[in-house]
């Protein structure tokens, strides 16, 4: 991929990795694997056809530090000022997971800077499991402060059942980086979604064409948080990519890429 480089946003730093020609497709990174929409963004069908637009969000990797807790919508506008001092007025946006909650903050606030919304997967929020997911992150946060950054990545990944050297496997330095940032993920993205609502009358303000790619393995709640989005934003186009679970970006790039590039090829800007 091209080189990264830092961009000045309002008082902070981002490490962006800006490359191709063609309409602006921003791609916001998500939480804990700092690089996770990388595949997606070397895939062909994206590479060959588009501006890829991939950054890194305070707190990860070579952008610059931010103590204390996050706020979804300060990320929302951070990626505003981001894509303005790009100057990519409008672009197409993916979120997935953490991100995908940043990438519908974005759309309802800053319309006229989305063109197309793609989202993968959520976090639960108005779904009947939503709770007991922020159960879930409570006990997390309390982990992590009773027990360290090292022990409590170890937790959160058990949770999910997943493993490090599974991700290091799907994308070489994963498992080093989620060490790396494991502290912005506990301190700064965990807080964040339990202040994060998300309901009709942000969807309301929603009115670009809009994509949900969900994997068929990812469990039911994220099967409740698929049909959360389709009741909200009723426009979206809905794709189920079977076999695949939460970590589609990784474990099912092709079938993601191309789902994601017909969509936009439907939507040009």
């Amino acid at each position: 991929m091209g080189h990264a480089q830092r961009v000045a946003v309002g008082d902070t730093e981002l490490e962006v990795l800006d490359q191709g020609s063609g309409e602006p497709v921003v791609l916001i990174q998500t939480a804990l694997i700092a690089d996770e929409f990388r595949p997606l963004a070397e895939h062909p069908a994206v590479a060959n056809r588009y501006r890829a637009i991939l950054y890194h969000r305070r707190g990860y990797a070579d952008s610059a530090p931010a103590p204390g807790p996050g706020s979804i919508p300060d990320e929302a506008a951070e990626c505003a000022a981001l894509m303005a001092a790009l100057g990519v007025d409008r672009a197409h946006v993916l979120g997935g997971s953490y991100s995908a909650a940043i990438a519908l903050r974005l759309a309802a606030d800053a319309p006229e800077r989305v063109h197309t919304l793609t989202l993968l997967e959520p976090p639960p929020a108005g779904t009947p499991s939503a709770s007991a997911f922020r159960d879930t992150v409570r006990r997390l946060i309390r982990f992590r402060h009773e027990h360290g950054v090292g022990a409590a990545l170890d937790e959160f990944l058990s949770v999910l059942d997943w493993d490090r050297e599974t991700f290091g496997r799907l994308l070489p330095g994963a498992s080093a980086g989620m060490e790396r940032d494991a502290a912005a993920f506990f301190d700064r993205d965990l807080p964040a979604l339990l202040r994060w609502e998300f309901d009709a009358a942000d969807a309301r303000r929603i009115a670009c064409p809009a994509l949900h790619i969900g994997g068929g393995a990812s469990g039911p709640r994220f099967a409740e948080v698929r049909q959360r989005v389709l009741d909200l934003l009723p426009h979206a186009d809905d794709v189920v990519i079977q076999g695949a679970d939460h970590a589609l970006p990784l474990t099912a790039t092709g079938q993601v890429a191309e789902a994601f590039t017909d969509f936009l090829r439907r939507h040009p800007l």
